[in-house]
């Protein structure tokens, strides 16, 4: 357990880091959502309804864009080699890597995410239930979005080959988040049904994403 707490804190420092990738995610979801008022316009009603759509996208296309460091510098500097050779199980070296990314690159979002639900006229019950979401979605991206960064890991163009393995996987996580925020907005349907099935996904997510990781690094570095 050491081993792996020590492995979570190296990559957070790491993604903490000028260059890390981190600041970038959360520099582009912070542009996406400040941008976005001037491209609807005026009408606030219209902004509030798109609010949570524009949130979620925003976490979605910042976690993606900082997935593709999740093994890449390990790789380049050799110390995933060292990582898949030790002694510690390769799944659980995997869900550690995962976790700290989602510490430095996730959890800012949904921090950001009531400063920012300002900018786009959501009022309290909004912003929280969009937080909520956030809070139960962005695991699966992050672990799910594992898999496409250990397959293209050894590869060349990795990073286009890693947005067409994890945007298809994403799309679910996506659709249930916009639909729970919705829900706890408008009140019409129950904000039960689509948030236990986010949360359901993010835990699937959690079992399977680092054992296809694993066994995809296994196999590329073979």
């Amino acid at each position: 357990m050491s081993a792996l707490a020590a492995l979570i804190r190296r990559d957070i420092r790491i993604a903490l880091r000028v260059g890390g990738g981190a600041l970038i995610g959360v520099l582009f979801f912070l542009t996406v959502t400040v941008l976005m008022p001037f491209a609807v316009g005026p009408d606030l009603a219209l902004l509030s309804r798109l609010g949570p759509a524009i949130l979620w996208l925003g976490a979605l296309l910042a976690s993606l864009l900082t997935l593709d460091r999740l093994f890449t510098a390990d790789h380049e500097d050799g110390s995933l080699d060292l990582i898949v050779m030790s002694r510690t199980p390769l799944e659980l070296a995997c869900a550690a890597k995962a976790l700290a990314h989602w510490i430095a690159a996730g959890l800012p979002l949904i921090i950001a995410t009531p400063v920012l639900g300002l900018l786009l006229n959501l009022d309290g019950t909004a912003t929280l239930a969009v937080a909520a979401t956030l809070l139960a979605g962005t695991p699966a991206l992050t672990f799910t979005g594992m898999i496409g960064a250990a397959l293209a890991v050894t590869l060349h163009r990795g990073g286009l080959l890693l947005a067409v393995l994890v945007l298809p996987l994403s799309i679910p996580v996506l659709i249930f988040g916009v639909a729970a925020s919705q829900a706890a907005i408008s009140g019409a349907l129950p904000f039960g049904t689509p948030f236990s099935i986010l949360c359901a996904l993010s835990l699937a997510s959690l079992v399977i994403g680092p054992f296809a990781a694993a066994a995809s690094l296994r196999h590329g570095l073979d």
